[in-house]
């Protein structure tokens, strides 16, 4: 099949995207990609209750996300073969499964596995993410994956501050409850409101697995997007460990003053449908570049004039939420571009990165707190969007403009 043929499945191209339609991906996104984020917070009330170590219940956070980065080199490609709709319900079913589990689970073993369990799970976003893509005709499919997109952010920037309110006030245990009731329901949507998709690729699982391969050596815009947004998630996973910590330290915020600062900087998803409009009039170029200079700036007011306390914190959470998200949402417009029947493995491949890029800015995040604060955490965490400008201006742009 050429890359320029229209989508390889059958069904969708019937159906409407119509802005109902839209708002509901947005939601059962945002609502499946909290999963991930819920026991960030609370791991210290976590640890206690099942026997485990402060250490140890660290591992919670790295089996969730390593989870979720085995679901989305081995099951997410799987998009691109098997009916869409049915693979997602089988996965939040799943899902719900693991949730009830560790609402309910004393032993720590059995909760480190679950955990595992939850984050492999979840990837169902990321087949809900290419199904509305090839639903959207080319015109307004930026706006549309821009859209949900928001959604997706919120979802992020949303659950831990409703996962430590919940826990302060109702138990741990009500967080994971109330999750998988949640994805119940979002379970229950999917089944009943959104469209089959049942695509023509016809290969065996290994091939499918092996073409992932290929796709990354013969598209050098998928490499590219996904070492722009693989750095711009480090930087964005840096400041959202390390902020926490410097406002319940140096600035006396309690946890719930934590959840505030976390609800105000989800302002920033409010630029994917501004991104999606721009990659549809034909702007990404200008709209890549205005986000990695605002990811390289958004630390700026901290590092200029410190006294600008928790108003400067403020600012670059924003800021940097905004940059982040508008260069997804052009990231995901041009790789959905390049052949159709590949979505899914495309989308993988480049959410692997981000995952990738954010579990290198959450591991350095504690030392360099350690070692030289929050001076140092904005000195590095500037050093990546940097690094991402650079290879655009020099490198992806030229190649841009040739193609």
């Amino acid at each position: 099949m050429s890359p320029n043929s229209p989508s390889a499945a059958t069904g969708p191209a019937q159906v409407k995207m119509t802005s109902g339609l839209i708002a509901l991906f947005a939601f059962c996104c945002g609502a499946i990609v909290a999963n991930l984020y819920y026991a960030q917070p609370i791991i210290e009330m976590i640890g206690p209750d099942i026997h485990l170590s402060s250490g140890a219940a660290s591992l919670i956070v790295s089996l969730t996300q390593i989870g979720y980065a085995l679901g989305l080199f081995f099951l997410v490609p799987l998009g691109d073969l098997l009916e869409n709709r049915k693979l997602m319900i089988a996965t939040a079913l799943v899902s719900i499964a693991s949730l009830a589990a560790a609402a309910l689970v004393h032993q720590p073993h059995a909760f480190l596995a679950i955990s595992l369990l939850v984050g492999f799970s979840s990837v169902a976003v990321q087949i809900l993410i290419p199904l509305a893509a090839h639903l959207a005709p080319d015109e307004t499919r930026g706006r549309v994956v821009g859209t949900i997109m928001g959604g997706l952010l919120l979802g992020i920037l949303l659950s831990r501050p409703i996962s430590s309110f919940v826990a302060g006030y109702f138990g741990w245990r009500v967080v994971f409850g109330s999750a998988a009731v949640l994805m119940a329901i979002v379970t229950a949507v999917l089944a009943f409101t959104i469209p089959s998709r049942q695509p023509d690729h016809k290969a065996t699982y290994v091939q499918l697995i092996r073409s992932l391969g290929t796709l990354v050596a013969t598209m050098p815009v998928l490499r590219h997007r996904a070492l722009y947004q693989g750095l711009m998630f480090a930087t964005f996973s840096l400041f959202w460990t390390a902020v926490p910590v410097e406002l319940i330290c140096h600035h006396g915020l309690t946890q719930n003053g934590v959840a505030l600062f976390a609800l105000v900087g989800a302002m920033g998803a409010t630029s994917a449908p501004l991104a999606g409009r721009l990659a549809d009039a034909g702007h990404s170029r200008l709209g890549t570049l205005i986000a990695l200079i605002l990811g390289a700036l958004s630390f700026m007011p901290m590092l200029i004039h410190p006294a600008w306390g928790v108003a400067g914190l403020v600012v670059t959470g924003v800021v940097l939420d905004f940059a982040v998200q508008m260069n997804m949402v052009i990231g995901q417009r041009e790789i959905y571009a390049l052949h159709a029947a590949s979505r899914n493995r495309l989308n993988a491949l480049y959410m692997t990165s981000i995952f990738i890029g954010g579990a290198c800015g959450s591991a350095v995040a504690s030392t360099l707190f350690e070692h030289g604060g929050w001076t140092m955490i904005a000195s590095v965490a500037s050093v990546f969007p940097v690094l991402a400008l650079l290879h655009y201006w020099f490198v992806g742009r030229p190649a841009t403009r040739l193609a």
